[in-house]
């Protein structure tokens, strides 16, 4: 109970101070909620999209984070009725209940990752749409593998990650019919150790390259020597990948978060699907550099990357999104 109150009297005040500052700039008041922590790079995405906008003065913004689904409806409701304009959040495994709240409040614009479709008049969805640089990271990993056995560790087998590992896939095939795939889920979405192990027993089956959907798969592929495909983030870079991780598939939230923004500054938020302000077109997703690996990778296969991310920018050529669970293939 003093947990209870001591989270709520916060919120009141953080609410409060920002409403203040909100009336006399003019700006909109945005909330993150989060069900890990901001440093866990689903989260930060989001996270560090809306801290940019208010970086730039476009919002004022507060946030929750470690927050757990039995308490996600409780703090959306707090935000909700303090005057908060619009919450960013997710609502995986919740979706019910956080319809049913955000129907309460009409005026209140809800962008939520979530894996049903938009609903109500303010429950706007978005979700992870990477599956196009993956595609791409696929083509390179095809032609890097000198064993045609690559492996894939990923957190869950839903919707999010599965698009991303089949299209991984099919840009391997496509340049390397003969590749096959070795897929782990490991039951978590942050528990490097495990992740870690499951990507050694992997490399015990001869896989030479990796694609990391999780934390921890990079260590395992340095450790071993082999090289590795990131996720999300730049795991070059940000998860001590030099010399290891040849490239990532990044998300960037900056679109659909400044899409929201603007929407709800002029009274025209609405509930739709953001698929697309996630996707490269929009800016949502691209290929992170290649660093090190820039002189490794051969001068044919990035031409040919080169040419299928432009086919794929002006609509010439699309990626599959393809939800259903992937199965290894030996």
């Amino acid at each position: 109970m003093k947990r209870f109150l001591t989270l709520a009297a916060a919120l009141c005040l953080a609410i409060t101070a920002m409403g203040g500052a909100a009336m006399a700039s003019g700006k909109i008041k945005v909330a993150g909620i989060y069900t890990q922590p901001i440093q866990q790079k689903w989260d930060a995405c989001l996270h560090k999209a809306l801290q940019k906008a208010a970086d730039a003065g476009e919002i004022e913004y507060v946030y929750s984070e470690k927050v757990s689904n039995t308490d996600y409806v409780r703090v959306m409701r707090e935000y909700s009725e303090k005057g908060v304009q619009l919450v960013v959040g997710e609502a995986f495994g919740i979706s019910r209940d956080v319809t049913k709240a955000a129907a309460d409040y009409p005026n209140v614009a809800y962008l939520m990752g979530d894996s049903f479709g938009p609903r109500g008049t303010n429950v706007a969805v978005f979700d992870n749409y990477i599956h196009e640089p993956c595609y791409l990271m696929g083509m390179i990993a095809g032609t890097m593998t000198k064993t045609n056995r690559i492996g894939m560790v990923g957190g869950y087998p839903i919707g999010e990650v599965n698009r991303l590992f089949h299209a991984f896939m099919a840009g391997a095939r496509a340049v390397n019919p003969a590749v096959e795939f070795k897929v782990s889920f490991i039951g978590s979405w942050y528990d490097p150790p495990k992740a870690k192990e499951f990507a050694f027993a992997q490399i015990e089956t001869g896989v030479d390259v990796l694609y990391a959907e999780r934390g921890g798969v990079v260590d395992a592929a340095r450790d071993k020597g082999i090289i590795a495909f990131g996720n999300v983030n730049d795991m070059n870079k940000e998860e001590n990948g030099t010399g290891v991780v040849v490239t990532s598939a990044l998300w960037h939230m900056e679109p659909a978060i400044n899409h929201a923004i603007a929407l709800v500054k002029k009274g025209g938020f609405k509930a739709e699907d953001y698929r697309e302000w996630t996707m490269m077109a929009k800016g949502g997703a691209s290929l992170a550099p290649y660093y090190e690996f820039e002189e490794i990778i051969p001068a044919g296969i990035k031409a040919k990357v080169a040419e299928t991310q432009a086919a794929i920018l002006d609509g010439s050529f699309v990626v599959e999104i393809n939800d259903d669970e992937p199965k290894s293939t030996f």
